[in-house]
């Protein structure tokens, strides 16, 4: 089981394996089963959004344990956030934060 962190800027906390865009996410989530998936909603210029993430999400039913949103942009959280809220099933947890810096920390440990 693996810990998957969407962000084509941001640096990749230890013990979570880097997707820069919605593609790589997306093979991911297809070939992998996640624990935790933390998403950033834009990733670049022109680029397919976070949101391509959380409506392959749904159209797979391939949903990790634990969701956290950990964008800037507002619109982007909420949009995320209502589209898995009104989905994923009752044992998925979603967060429409970031990954308080405790659980980054607990996953380093196990990592090292």
């Amino acid at each position: 089981m693996i810990h998957v962190y969407l962000d084509d800027f941001r640096k990749c906390p230890t013990g979570f394996v880097l997707a820069k865009d919605a593609a790589e996410c997306k093979l991911l989530i297809d070939m992998e089963e996640i624990d935790i998936l933390s998403l950033d909603f834009d990733l670049g210029w022109n680029q397919p959004t976070g949101y391509e993430v959380v409506r392959h999400l749904i159209a797979t039913g391939k949903f990790p344990r634990t969701i956290y949103l950990h964008t800037s942009s507002m619109f982007g959280r909420e949009q995320m956030y209502e589209a898995l809220k009104e989905s994923i099933p009752a044992d998925v947890e979603l967060f429409g934060r970031a990954m308080p810096q405790q659980v980054i920390d607990d996953i380093n440990k196990k990592s090292n």
